[in-house]
């Protein structure tokens, strides 16, 4: 589920940038996403808009279940990663 399909789910809320640039994920949007801490969140910007999709954390068990079904393991592992 990307950002922009759950902001017409949930409140949207603000948040700062901070003077590290850094900035906090909302609670709100932290707990319907189930994201804690070591997830990735990967950024796109098209036409001004900023898109924040979480990747799913690739394990040791799923990237042995890609090896182990055989094809090509690095492709697959990106179709893993990108919910494709």
């Amino acid at each position: 589920m990307s950002f922009i399909l759950l902001m017409s789910k949930i409140m949207p809320s603000q948040t700062k940038i901070s003077e590290g640039y850094s900035t906090v994920l909302p609670a709100e949007i932290r707990k319907a996403l189930n994201l804690t801490p070591g997830d990735i969140l990967q950024w796109d910007v098209e036409d001004g808009v900023i898109r924040i999709q979480p990747r799913k954390k690739v394990t040791l068990a799923g990237i042995c279940g890609v090896i182990s079904a055989g094809g090509d393991a690095v492709n697959d592992k990106k179709k893993i990663q990108y919910r494709e």
